[in-house]
């Protein structure tokens, strides 16, 4: 079995748990095995019993579970579980204000087990009569199941999220007595794709600013409209919940609904570990609030340094907090260079001195015209008399525009490993990217060959876009990461993460997993054009999320500091 298989399975078991019973802690372990072993480089299939243990948060009862479900295909526990648990009562967990306590209830109470079953339920007035569901869950529900039954909703590109809840929380800032105001959600968290939007706004009325939301130019159609909490859809078919709170709680609800949920949960045992009680409206001990205005606050009455919302996704982030060695996340500023863009030579948009110029404005130290090699992805690229004829003319502008300005490839790694130039080409080189373009859904043994040969032609200096995904067109290739960055770290390859917003590849698992075998990033934009160097932003934020810090990345270095392969 390959590790997201295995994950996938512990994911499963977590889910199955949680609605079966109340043990935290045994779910916690699956959930977070799940997470090691998905951005784990190497195949647990290659390793024994013992060696598991020696993962993250893997024990030696987990372990033996794990090298059962290799040895066999099966977990008993999955097994014994999918029977004992109606799966549609899993799906349920997913509604707005159904945890894994109230489904559990819902089905000893009522005899629920899917979504037809509680559907029937608020239909025949049965659901108001257990305790803890009153009119309001009810509503909320049943415009939640009127939503499902829409056609589904394709996940938007961050930068397009980002421009919606930029405009709309401005709109709503103007809302009479509206005293903060944050998007939160995966928005907030920077995740690649967003689902829907959620908006959390301080005032000690929260009509005002209820009523701002339905008047919005923007809104298709009113799905929710209560005290506190508003729910829209957008003419773009984006929704959007709207939380207003007042402003002594302001930090607990940002933290709350900026999530992940599984953030929020280890958070919440750790206040009730501690004797207190932490929601959306603050932490308590007792009937005192302790902490609830600011974020910070309530990470530090627990004993926690503030955690970025980049990684809020429990993977070891409140253990880090604890500790005090959160990572010191790569910002923008660090970037020093781009080594990867384009130019009029292929498919760019505008000469070389204009990128060149661009980025001096931008305060690079260097960049890397990476235009494309010949063969598969240009077919006007270039061959090496082109790349001589190139060269003169970024030595012309490098004395022109004064930004170093270096001479490079963007080379078709072929379906075998071969590069789409001669070696003597590249070896003239001050960069070479190569990336594989075409036959990108190869089965995984051909495609983990063909990198690693690439990776170890020692003319290569990064892998571009290693993947080849596209969100939302075109899934990743798969490959066995774990050869990859074997090799990578080996041959002091560096793999890329590519800022285009519909790429961000690496992903943030990935980046993790090149953090922890010690494997050079590059953060690049890709750009075709000058107005595309502002696409970096995208990948710094994908490189936070992965915990990457600016020593893991090649170009927050001074040009004369690379490590330099040799050719």
């Amino acid at each position: 079995m390959e590790n997201h298989e295995i994950a996938n399975v512990l994911d499963e078991v977590a889910d199955l748990l949680e609605v079966s019973e109340d043990n935290f802690f045994r779910v916690r372990a699956y959930r977070n095995a799940a997470r090691t072993i998905r951005d784990f480089p190497t195949p647990l299939a290659r390793m024994s019993a013992e060696d598991l243990q020696e993962l993250p948060g893997i024990g030696a009862d987990l372990a033996g579970k794990i090298a059962t479900l290799i040895t066999t295909g099966e977990l008993p526990l999955h097994r014994q579980l999918t029977h004992k648990v109606p799966p549609g009562l899993v799906a349920l967990t997913r509604l707005p204000g159904l945890g894994p306590k109230r489904v559990r209830l819902l089905s000893q109470k009522l005899r629920i087990r899917d979504l037809k079953d509680l559907k029937r339920a608020l239909e025949d007035g049965r659901l108001r009569a257990v305790r803890g569901f009153g009119p309001k869950i009810c509503d909320t529900l049943a415009a939640a199941i009127a939503r499902q039954a829409e056609a589904p909703r394709t996940r938007t590109l961050y930068p397009e999220a980002a421009a919606i809840a930029h405009k709309l929380v401005e709109h709503l800032r103007g809302a009479p007595g509206v005293v903060r105001i944050d998007a939160a959600g995966s928005l907030r968290r920077r995740k690649d794709t967003i689902g829907d939007l959620d908006i959390v706004a301080a005032a000690a009325d929260p009509a005002p600013v209820m009523d701002r939301l339905v008047q919005y130019s923007g809104v298709k159609q009113v799905l929710e409209k209560g005290e506190t909490r508003t729910s829209v859809a957008l003419a773009a078919d984006f929704h959007v919940d709207l939380r207003v709170v007042p402003p002594q709680s302001y930090g607990a609800a940002l933290l709350y609904f900026t999530g992940s949920q599984a953030h929020d949960i280890h958070l919440r045992r750790l206040a009730q570990e501690r004797g207190m009680l932490l929601n959306e409206y603050g932490l308590f001990r007792g009937k005192k609030r302790i902490a609830a205005a600011e974020e910070k606050d309530i990470y530090k009455a627990l004993n926690l340094e503030w955690i970025p919302p980049e990684l809020r996704e429990d993977r070891g982030e409140i253990e880090a907090a604890a500790r005090g060695q959160l990572p010191h996340l790569i910002t923008r500023e660090d970037l020093r260079g781009d080594l990867h863009t384009h130019s009029s030579y292929t498919d760019g948009r505008v000469s070389i001195k204009e990128m060149a110029s661009a980025a001096r404005e931008l305060g690079m130290e260097y960049l890397a015209i990476t235009d494309h090699s010949k063969r598969i992805a240009m077919a006007h690229g270039l061959n090496p008399a082109g790349l001589r004829k190139q060269r003169r003319e970024i030595e012309r502008v490098q004395r022109e525009v004064g930004i170093r300005v270096l001479r490079g490839i963007e080379v078709d790694i072929l379906d075998d490993g071969a590069l789409d130039l001669p070696d003597d080409a590249l070896a003239e080189l001050d960069w070479v990217v190569a990336s594989a373009h075409y036959k990108l859904a190869q089965n995984s043994r051909d495609m983990t060959r063909r990198l690693v040969r690439a990776i170890r032609n020692p003319n290569v200096d990064v892998i571009g876009h290693p993947s080849g995904r596209l969100l939302g067109e075109r899934e990743a290739s798969t490959f066995d990461w774990g050869e990859v960055l074997h090799a990578a770290r080996e041959e002091g390859c560096a793999l890329e993460l590519d800022s285009q917003a519909d790429r961000l590849d690496l992903t943030d698992t990935a980046c993790l997993a090149a953090r922890r075998e010690g494997v050079w990033i590059v953060i690049s934009s890709d750009a075709h054009h000058p107005h595309e160097f502002a696409m970096l932003e995208f990948g710094i934020n994908q490189a936070r999320r992965g915990w990457i810090e600016p020593a893991n990345v090649l170009n927050t270095r001074p040009w004369e500091k690379f490590p330099r392969r040799t050719r």
